[in-house]
């Protein structure tokens, strides 16, 4: 990953960090203003000025601007992608510039890693169960 995209992922993830510490700090504040304010007597507390408790516009800002930074920095830093279709793979191999197995190979031989043999294992209890256990 080079210098630009590293740099746009640090900088978007502090102010991201900064953003959910200030969203924090407005919630917690919001909140202990609204308990102090509850002792207050009705002639001193205006009825007139509802206690806001929505996020303040600066603090949604910096928070879609970091997500948008980290975003584009992924993206800048994203190694090529491979291709998917066969045709481009074939036309690739062709030419030279990649391997006949590569990246393939462990769907043509047979053996998926990960997946389970179904039909070798239903052969294997048939062999068991007919008494004929090879092993």
């Amino acid at each position: 990953m080079s210098l630009v995209p590293r740099s746009l992922l640090t900088i978007g993830a502090l102010l991201l960090i900064h953003a959910c510490y200030s969203a924090h700090e407005h919630a917690s504040l919001s909140t202990s203003f609204s308990t102090a304010s509850s002792h207050l007597p009705a002639s001193i507390m205006p009825s007139s000025q509802p206690i806001s408790s929505s996020l303040p516009l600066d603090i949604s800002l910096e928070t879609l601007a970091s997500v948008l930074l980290i975003c584009v920095g992924l993206v800048l830093g994203a190694e090529e992608l491979r291709p998917i279709s066969w045709r481009v793979w074939a036309g690739r191999v062709q030419r030279g510039e990649g391997q006949p197995g590569e990246g393939f190979q462990w769907l043509e031989d047979g053996k998926r890693k990960g997946f389970l043999d179904i039909r070798a294992q239903r052969e294997e209890f048939a062999n068991w169960v007919r008494g004929k256990d090879d092993s």
